[in-house]
Formats: structure tokens, C-alpha cells, sequence
């Protein structure tokens, strides 16, 4: 795996950790996970800037996003008590098999 790939995951990472973050700021009325929110997407988007020097910008863009959102719906599911509707797990299954099938289909 390349160092592309690397940043890219880490700016998933990142996105699912600001996401959490941004929900405990309560719309930006809490200091402290105010600025770790702010933090994390600098980090995130710091790391698929680096990510797009290598990667193309579609497949990192929806490499990112659906990171972000696959493991933001699971954060939901363990954490905060969200829904975990059989439809809602298949539809994260999906996003995780485009995700794949995106690392695949891209030639370095």
C-alpha cells in the first residue's frame, strides 16, 4: 500500500473523528470539542491533499467520504445509540464494497 493510500485512510480516520467531535461541540457551543473539531479537519483534509497527489481526485474524494460515512453510522450504532436497521448495516456493507472496489480498480 502506498503512502497515498495511507494518508487517504488516515483521512477518513479523521473525518469520523471530527464528525464525533462536532456532535459533542453541540453546534460549536462547547470550547473544547469545538477546537478538536476544528483539529481533526485540518488533519482530515490535510490528509487527502496528500492523499490527491497521487491518487485521482474521484476515487479519493469518494474513498474519503465513504469512510467518513461508513464509520461515522457505525460510531452512531456503538456509541450513541443509533438505529442498526438491517437496511442501514446493508447500505454501510455497500459503501464498504465500493470503497474496495475503488482500491482496486485504481493502478499506481
Amino acid at each position: 500500500m502506498s503512502i497515498a493510500w495511507i494518508f487517504l485512510l488516515l483521512a477518513g480516520f479523521f473525518e469520523i473523528c471530527f464528525t464525533i467531535a462536532l456532535k459533542f461541540s453541540q453546534g460549536f457551543t462547547k470550547v473544547v470539542p469545538s477546537v478538536i473539531t476544528v483539529i481533526f479537519i485540518v488533519l482530515s483534509f490535510f490528509s487527502v491533499s496528500q492523499a490527491m497527489k497521487s491518487i485521482p481526485i474521484g476515487t479519493a474524494y469518494a474513498v474519503w467520504a465513504g469512510i467518513g460515512a461508513a464509520g461515522t453510522v457505525v460510531c452512531g450504532i456503538l456509541f450513541f445509540g443509533d438505529s442498526y436497521h438491517i437496511i442501514r448495516l446493508v447500505s454501510i456493507f455497500l459503501i464498504i464494497i465500493g470503497i474496495i472496489g475503488l482500491k482496486l480498480a485504481h493502478v499506481e
